[in-house]
């Protein structure tokens, strides 16, 4: 593997992963916090690497292959570790990482035989639309320690309206339509990828 920038960005976004999900459930009333900041600075090299890898036209092989995977691991961590922790229902969950690996597997597969899959706009709104929700997540669960009126009265509202929920079910159907839509928009990839 050639190490170039973005593909070192990349790789630390996997190695926080662990740190992230130790911190998520770390008996400490400030870990939620560190959870939630290394998410964010995880989702910055996100955005970062791969802007940087088309500027200086540092696009590899490995670093397509990396980035989304990289993205999958994390998201797809704090999703299952918010399921565990009874914050968003395990049938949503399973959805959106089905989805993910499906299309990922699809892409891969694809590419083995030389094959390239369009990646649409709406496919990183997605993303953008998944790593909201977690941090608004993360968010809720690292505030919940100061002890400020408003605050609370946030709090009562989010729990009140369920507000996680629905914002967990929005991004739920957004990524299965994306999968939808991916496979559409690549229908004639994947009959050519059939009929061999």
């Amino acid at each position: 593997m050639k190490i170039n920038i973005p593909n070192i960005l990349t790789i630390f976004r996997i190695l926080l992963t662990p740190l992230f999900i130790v911190c998520l459930f770390y008996p400490n009333i400030y870990s939620n916090l560190w959870a939630l900041f290394i998410f964010i600075l995880a989702s910055i090299t996100d955005a970062f690497d791969g802007h940087y890898a088309r500027k200086y036209d540092q696009v590899t092989r490995h670093g397509k292959f990396l980035d989304p995977l990289a993205d999958k691991i994390l998201v797809s961590s704090a999703f299952i570790s918010f399921a565990i922790m009874d914050i968003v229902p395990y049938w949503m969950v399973i959805l959106i990482i089905f989805r993910d690996l499906f299309v990922t597997g699809l892409r891969m597969v694809m590419e083995s035989q030389g094959l390239t899959m369009i990646t649409s706009k709406i496919a990183k709104a997605k993303t953008t639309t998944q790593i909201s929700v977690i941090i608004f997540i993360l968010a809720f669960l690292g505030f919940k320690i100061f002890d400020i009126n408003w605050l609370g009265i946030v709090y009562d509202f989010i729990i009140d309206y369920r507000v996680i929920y629905y914002f967990t079910l929005v991004a739920t159907v957004f990524t299965i339509l994306t999968g939808i839509t991916y496979l559409y928009n690549n229908k004639n990839i994947i009959k050519k990828f059939i009929s061999g």
